[in-house]
């Protein structure tokens, strides 16, 4: 199959079910252990002391859940389809748990209502038992669980099914839950931004279809894909950086976009937008190399300040062919073959961009830098927006933020400054056991939003714009 056949299969792909080579969350036991995975032939997930492959979850839809198993080859990971008996069967539990009277006050947890010793569970094993079977067996050996309420029971159940079956669910990587795993597992990674904290993000800068969106992200690129997710393969989100070396992105390779998203997301070094900007263009045209090299390849390469986001250079497509003429002496000639490569996400943005952004601006502007001053970042990437946009500045702490504030009031670069502290509670949600969840993040970051204005150093015309804002 050729390399054009394959990109349409791509485009094709449904992106509800695997594929070989996608990123994928892997849900262990109802969110005991979250871990991203790229789905390979030899890729395995260890689970306990034993490694499972990744291969029977390939060409599977997202959402699917798996448990594991003792398989012909080893270890195995088989995919669990709920069947209807079983919907019923939670049904009929919920309704008999509201109606119970029973609780466990006469239990005494003295660790001898268990008969099933750790041996018996290994002889179990060895005989190729399943982890439903030992469950069960604990269940039937247990003195006191037909005394405890049903609640206690299925948690009785659960805590014996996380340790002796585990099961994982396949989950899709989109903003909201690649957010969520981050902040969990490492949230310094990604600036300690929580899920509605980043939800606020794109609210308050107006991200919508078509926008241009100009992006300080300093959080390992979680800010970056979300706005282009956002963007569905329309507009632009342009990632701009201090000095010659970028910041990491290497989290938007987990949300699987395709390439017609992959190409909307561009970089461009401040110091060359603050030269497009003035005029100064630094470009240089390249001759056409004899080798049949087109110069936008060579100009792209030759950039300064653009590095390739996986530190790998793409070899030039070239091919040399044997060809047989009709004498029949074979001919060699070097070609230039058109072959497709996929879109990498960070590649520099192109002239005709950024002359477009020269003259009109971005539509909006996002900031997410904890280690870098927030007003010495703004009073940089803020002219670079359209009047009347809106900008909105993420920070882990209250002080950056509210002197950046000060700072944009006393200058008169933009109106309807405010200060948000997002504020989230999680909530259990089951049958007569709803509830705040006992343990919650204190504290989401701060948020400054603001729409840019012309500041033409004429204080009574300033003035009446606030009057009619307000």
């Amino acid at each position: 199959m050729s390399t054009v056949e394959e990109q349409e299969n791509y485009s094709n792909k449904n992106r509800r079910i695997t594929w070989e080579g996608c990123s994928v969350l892997l849900d262990i036991n109802d969110g005991d252990r979250l871990l991203f995975s790229r789905l390979t032939a030899g890729s395995i997930v260890k689970i306990g002391n034993k490694n499972y492959p990744l291969q029977p979850l390939i060409g599977c839809p997202f959402g699917s859940m798996f448990q594991v198993e003792n398989g012909a080859n080893g270890p195995c990971l088989s995919r669990v389809i709920p069947t209807a008996e079983a919907s019923n069967a939670e049904d009929k539990k919920e309704c008999d748990s509201k109606n119970e009277s029973r609780d466990n006050r006469a239990l005494i947890d003295n660790n001898t209502a268990q008969t099933l010793t750790g041996d018996d569970i290994e002889g179990m094993r060895r005989e190729g038992a399943s982890g439903n079977a030992i469950v069960e067996a604990l269940i039937a050996n247990s003195a006191t669980f037909e005394n405890k309420t049903s609640f206690s029971q299925e948690k009785y159940r659960l805590k014996k099914q996380k340790k002796y079956a585990p099961k994982v669910l396949l989950r899709r990587p989109f903003a909201r839950s690649i957010c969520d795993t981050y902040f969990k597992k490492y949230p310094a990674r990604i600036g300690f931004l929580r899920v509605d904290t980043l939800s606020l993000l794109l609210s308050f800068a107006n991200v919508t279809a078509h926008s241009d969106v100009l992006v300080v992200d300093m959080i390992g690129g979680i800010l970056t894909g979300a706005v282009a997710e956002r963007l569905g393969g329309t507009g632009y989100v342009c990632n701009t950086y201090r000095g010659d070396s970028p910041s990491s992105i290497e989290i938007v390779r987990i949300f699987n976009f395709g390439d017609e998203i992959n190409k909307r997301i561009v970089r461009l070094p401040l110091a060359d937008f603050c030269a497009s900007s003035n005029g100064d263009s630094k470009d240089i045209e390249l001759p056409q190399a004899a080798s049949g090299v087109d110069n936008s390849t060579i100009e792209s390469q030759a950039a300064s300040g653009v590095e390739n986001p996986t530190n790998q250079s793409d070899p030039v497509s070239m091919e040399e062919t044997t060809m047989s003429s009709e004498d029949g002496k074979p001919t060699t000639e070097t070609c230039a073959l058109k072959v497709h490569k996929a879109a990498k996400p960070g590649e520099k943005a192109s002239e005709d961009a950024i002359k477009s952004w020269k003259e009109n601006g971005f539509s909006s502007l996002i900031i997410a830098a904890p280690e870098v001053d927030a007003w010495s970042i703004v009073k940089e990437v803020l002219p670079f927006l359209s009047f009347s946009a809106p900008f909105v500045i993420y920070h882990q702490y209250l002080q950056p933020l509210a002197t950046c504030m000060h700072n944009l009031q006393v200058e008169k670069m933009a109106i309807g400054l405010q200060i948000t502290e997002p504020w989230l509670r999680e909530y259990q949600v089951l049958p007569s056991r709803t509830h705040p969840h006992m343990q919650m993040s204190a504290c989401g970051g701060y948020v400054l939003s603001g729409t840019k204005i012309h500041n033409d150093n004429q204080p009574n015309k300033d003035f009446v714009l606030l009057v009619c804002y307000n």
